[in-house]
Formats: structure tokens, sequence, C-alpha cells
């Protein structure tokens, strides 16, 4: 059964009633996920801002391009983590769990991703996700270089600074409004 209270601390309504579009998509959330997850909700109460962060979203972590999807959602784990969020970090780790099929992977990135068994390819990623999300004013070319060294092109390079740049925006967003996560994600492909 889905959390049904207030997704955040703000008493924001939700648009009613939802344009048939997202109740469409919220309704393939439900059936897909068992839930309709509290940041679409919490977006609700502006439908066009929710259809930017569903189209951003999906373009973002969906689509095809030179990351995999768990290179993706690992990005989004180790980011939320350095900036303790609590949402991204459960939801997000689900969805490292169920990609990776390691029910561990998820909790070893949100915890410290240096102690989990990476690859160099995906310790370089991390460490440079790491590094712009605590201290974006170092950035340089040596860490691109040091991407370039693991096989990453200058579009991998782009598409992981993006990634990591949209969850450093969504954690800060949702920390300022303490948007908690559904807990049916705490579950999800536990083993």
């Amino acid at each position: 059964m889905s959390q049904t209270t207030q997704p955040t601390a703000l008493d924001l309504a939700p648009a009613e009633p939802l344009d048939a579009d997202l109740q469409k998509y919220f309704a393939k959330a439900q059936e897909k996920l068992g839930m309709v997850p509290n940041v679409l909700r919490a977006y609700s109460h502006n439908p066009a801002r929710l259809r930017n962060f569903i189209a951003f979203y999906n373009e973002l972590m969906l689509a095809d391009c030179g990351l995999s999807k768990l290179e993706r959602e690992m990005i989004a784990v180790v980011v939320s983590s350095i900036n303790r969020y609590f949402y991204c970090v459960t939801a997000h780790g689900a969805a490292v769990r169920q990609l990776s099929g390691d029910p561990v992977l998820g909790d070893l990135l949100a915890t410290n991703y240096r102690a989990a068994e990476l690859s160099s390819r995906h310790r370089a990623m991390l460490d440079y996700v790491a590094k712009l999300t605590g201290t974006p004013h170092l950035m340089g070319e040596p860490d691109r270089f040091n991407l370039a060294h693991q096989g990453f092109t200058d579009r991998d390079i782009w598409d992981i600074a993006e990634v990591a740049a949209f969850f450093n925006m969504s954690n800060r967003l949702a920390s300022a409004v303490e948007m908690m996560p559904n807990r049916e994600y705490r579950g999800m492909a536990r083993g």
C-alpha cells in the first residue's frame, strides 16, 4: 500500500483534477512500482513543472546514452549520499540494487562508495561526481582526463556531470521542503 500523506512539509494541494496525461503517468507508475513516487506527488501542484520534471528526468535517466542505467543510478546515490539526502539515497539505492542484482551495492554506495568493489571505470566516475558535488570550484582538466583515461568520451563526461548536477539540484529542492521517500522503496530488491 502506498504512502498517502503529504509528500513534503509544505501544504501544496495537487491540481484537481490532475490532467489526463498526468493521471495516465501516475497510473503507469502505480502499476509498475506499486506506488506513485512522492517526488511526482510533490510536483503535482504545478502540472507544467511536473511535466518538465518528468521529461527531463526521463531523458536524463532512461534515454540511450554512453552511460548505462546502472551507472546513472550509481551517480544519483553517491551525489545524494554526499548531500545527505534520504529520499534519493533510498529510491535510487533501490534502483541500484535492482539493476545490479546486488542487494548490498546500493547501501554501500550510500554509506561509502569507496568501500564497494568497483571497476576502475566506476571508481573514477564516482570520484568525479563526489568532487563535483562537494568541491565543484576545484574541478579542472585533470578530473576530465581521469575519466577519459577510463574510456569515457567527452559526451559521456557531459552526461556524468549533467546527472550529478540534476541530483544536486533535486536534492537541494527536496531537502528544503523535507520530501520523504515512499516506504515501498526500502524493501525493493533486497533479495
